[in-house]
Order: structure tokens, then sequence, then C-alpha cells
């Protein structure tokens, strides 16, 4: 949700929508420059979780980020970056930074993610312990990493299973990296992939979008659920699936015409249990 006059006004749009978990932006995902976290903002922010009944709060960190860059003055900005965005999220009270992490930009993977496990330690090691890093899964897109749950695992098992450090899972960009979920069999088998190289108890967050593009075409480009590649099934299992019972699941969708209250309204209805 938008932050216009304020983060906490945010949760509270969230809400008149019909959000019980809202993602944020606590600074331009374009610029490395942010304002300070004020008292007064912080007890703003605050005021609005209360208000709202709404805990489950997880904020994206700056699209400029990369962890692996190998530009060495590139790659510090990253971590300062990075540790700034955990710093304000600790202020505001919110648990989770979702990360894009990194692009090898030419050095090839094992180089790229071995870049992300060390600066990722550096990070960790400097940062309040009450935010963990969600590491998304992306597209696949040019030379960006965590596309393959194994370079999630390598990036985990690197940092010795680390507690502040889990997963964010966008099912647009699995879906374009070529992980089907269209059908009931593609998507558990997806899933038990996902289960048996990473574990569900280190999924953190759920980015639901639909995809403009193809299975295993790597082109990030999100659509309203139900209208894209993957089709209306795959939300249904999703949001039905007891593995994902207490697991944020956030809306990336297209606004145009209100797309995301529809695609809101549209998840609720292929709720089977009783909303709550």
């Amino acid at each position: 949700m938008p932050a216009a006059g304020g983060l906490g006004n945010s949760i509270r749009n969230g809400k008149k929508i019909g959000c019980t978990a809202v993602q944020v932006f606590t600074s331009s995902p374009q610029q490395w420059k942010s304002k300070p976290v004020t008292d007064e903002m912080a007890a703003d922010f605050k005021a609005a979780c209360s208000e709202t009944g709404i805990s489950e709060i997880v904020s994206h960190d700056s699209y400029l980020i990369n962890l692996c860059a190998p530009d060495h003055d590139k790659r510090v900005q990253s971590i300062e970056g990075i540790k700034g965005e955990i710093e304000r999220c600790a202020k505001y009270g919110i648990r989770y930074v979702v990360s894009h992490m990194g692009s090898h930009m030419g050095q090839g993977e094992q180089l790229g993610l071995e870049g992300v496990v060390e600066s990722t330690r550096q990070v960790l090691d400097e940062t309040p312990e009450s935010v963990t890093i969600c590491m998304e899964t992306t597209a696949g897109q040019g030379s960006a990493l965590m596309a393959k749950f194994e370079q999630l695992a390598f990036v985990l098992d690197g940092l010795g299973g680390h507690p502040r450090l889990g997963i964010c899972l966008d099912t647009c960009h699995v879906f374009v990296a070529g992980y089907d979920l269209r059908t009931e069999d593609t998507f558990q088998q997806t899933f038990e992939a996902f289960e048996s190289i990473i574990g569900f108890d280190r999924l953190r967050v759920v980015h639901c979008n639909d995809s403009k593009k193809g299975l295993g075409s790597k082109v990030d480009r999100h659509a309203n659920i139900g209208q894209g590649e993957i089709g209306p099934d795959s939300f249904r299992f999703l949001v039905n699936d007891s593995r994902f019972e207490r697991i944020p699941i956030l809306i990336e969708t297209p606004t145009e015409n209100e797309g995301h209250e529809k695609d809101l309204a549209l998840l609720w209805s292929l709720c089977q249990s009783t909303r709550g």
C-alpha cells in the first residue's frame, strides 16, 4: 500500500480494502537516500497497527540492492542500504524485510552466491535482531540470482541456517522461472520440491501475483489474479493450503481499475474456510 501522508496511512488504507497483512516501502525503492524515522513517525505507524488490528507488516527493500555486485563500492553501498532498511524496520516494529538479494552480473552463479553469503553475514551481524531478511524468489531475468530453490538453499546453508534469514516466495516469479503451479499435481510437485530443498519452516512471506508471461519465460510481468498465464486454480490451491495458513500473502498486482481491491476480494472468495 502507498505511504502518502505517512507509513501509518498504508496500514489504514489496507484495512479499508479488507487487508489483514500489508507490505510497505519505508523509503523510495528507486533511491539510495532515505529520511530518518522520527519518534513521531514510528508512533503514528504503531498507532495505525493498533487501530486496525493489522500486525502482519512486511517491508520491501530498495530495488537497487545487489549484495554480490562485482564493483566493490556498489557492494558496500548495497550492504549499507539494506542495513539502513533493517534499522528503519526495527524502529517501526516491522519484523520482515523482503530483498531480491543480488545479480551476479557476469561473475557467474557460484561467485555471485558466495558474495551474497559474505555480504548477508555482515548485514546480519551488524543489524537489530528483531528483523528477519526474507530472500525473494526471482524470475531469473538476466543474471538475477534466487530463481532456483537450490540457490536460496545455498545461502541458507552458507549462513548455517541463520534464524534471521527466511524466504519470500513470489508466485509469478517462480512460475516464469520454470516451476509450474497451474494444476493440482504441478502445484503439489513444486511445493514438494520447495519442502525438500528449503523447507516450509523457512517460508515467511508469499507474494501472490499472476503472470503476463508464460512458464519458464524468465520475464517478470505481474498480472491480476486469474487473468494471467497461471490462472485462478493455482490461487485457490494456495489460499486453501494449510501450509500457508499463518503466512502473510501479499498482492503486488496492477492497481488500475481498483486492481488490488478486486484481487483481494477474489482471493477471499476462493477461501473455503471461514475468514478470520
